[in-house]
């Protein structure tokens, strides 16, 4: 029996926050566009299992992606975020040396910094213990312009502009595969969907903003030039709460480590304290959160707050950044193939988008915009 065929201006796969900033984006330019979501609901993946955290463009080389689309998205998103009305706080934060021998990557970071326009204040002591009376450090570096959103609010503020232009987000609706024909210098992207009512969608334009599963979707996708595939990689990151009060207003970061940023302190729009994300290598993502790991954790935040209460540490929530590279590879930036890349008219893929992707999402959003129309 043949499937029913639908047709619409723009596909985006994937309904998390890339995913919804960029339809929003397209839906804007008066395009129809259909989401598509393989789960119940929207914004339920790498989205919302996150810190949360509006990050100011401290880490990135300054030619990268990274570096852009974070200075460019965190002024976006505060702008969005007031005019919205989405709980959102500019709280600044503190990256801390806890001995000498980490003082050369907190200078390394500072002239990242400085390089991508971003203002930060490197202090030696005095300055950082008087904001932060609690915390062993032998130096810091003060960013002004980082702060938090609610990330679910964000999410519910785009899906309502799509939807109020003409968009649609659908749920339960996997993508079993893409076929792109090439038809007298169009192309047509034919996107089999699965789930409880398979169909066929056409369109002209699709985006994959799949996620964890972008890279796999390409094995699936017919018109996709062979050896254009990077290889996935899934690095978990466990968080844990802080049950009670703590003294802090600010976030509070170390030195990064391979991988991740560290273990580092964050603030809910309440005022909650969690510590998070650690690295965790998987081979293939998931979410459970090992109490086991507490121990761990109390020892990395103690060396630099040796008022922690342990007991008070409880796990909270997992998640899984998509990453292009195994551990101890080095930076890797996002990677967003337009047609220039790998030839397909009218088709974006946006590969890797981990952090900074939550504060990048609206300036993403409005290069993919750029890119498929090329």
């Amino acid at each position: 029996m043949a499937l029913e065929r639908y047709s619409t201006d723009t596909v985006i796969i994937g309904a998390g926050v890339i995913g919804l900033a960029c339809a929003r984006e397209i839906a804007l330019s008066g395009r129809s566009v259909f989401v598509l979501e393989a789960g119940a609901h929207w914004g339920e993946g790498t989205s919302s299992r996150n810190s949360e955290v509006i990050h100011a463009g401290l880490y990135y080389p300054p030619d990268s992606l990274k570096a852009r689309f974070c200075v460019e998205g965190r002024d976006l998103l505060y702008r969005y975020a007031e005019a919205r009305n989405i709980p959102c706080r500019q709280t600044g934060k503190w990256i801390i040396a806890s001995d000498t021998r980490q003082l050369a990557a907190l200078e390394t970071i500072a002239g990242r910094a400085q390089a991508c326009g971003v203002p930060v204040s490197l202090d030696d002591g005095r300055v950082l213990r008087n904001a932060l009376p609690d915390v062993r450090a032998v130096a810091g570096l003060y960013s002004p312009t980082t702060g938090i959103v609610d990330s679910h609010g964000l999410m519910l503020a785009l899906l309502t502009d799509l939807e109020a232009a003409g968009g649609l987000v659908i749920c339960h609706a996997p993508v079993s595969a893409v076929t792109s024909k090439v038809s007298s210098g169009d192309v047509l992207h034919e996107v089999l969907v699965g789930g409880q009512a398979p169909c066929i969608l056409e369109a002209g334009q699709i985006v994959n903003a799949a996620g964890l599963e972008a890279i796999d979707l390409l094995d699936h996708w017919q018109g996709y030039p062979e050896g254009g595939r990077p290889e996935a990689h899934f690095a978990k990151g466990n968080y844990f709460s802080y049950v009670g009060r703590h003294p802090f207003s600010t976030l509070v970061y170390p030195v990064p480590e391979p991988g991740g940023l560290g273990v580092h302190l964050t603030l809910d729009i309440a005022g909650q304290a969690r510590f998070g994300p650690d690295v965790e290598w998987i081979e293939k993502p998931e979410y459970a959160v090992d109490s086991d790991r507490r121990t761990a954790f109390a020892n990395s935040i103690a060396r630099w707050w040796p008022g922690l209460d342990e007991t008070r540490l409880q796990p909270a929530y997992a998640g899984v950044r998509p990453k292009l590279g195994p551990a101890d590879s080095g930076f890797h930036d996002f990677l967003i193939q337009g047609p220039q890349v790998h030839g397909l008219k009218g088709a974006v893929q946006l590969l890797g988008i981990e952090s900074p992707g939550l504060t990048a999402s609206l300036a993403i959003a409005r290069h993919v915009a750029q890119l498929i129309d090329t």
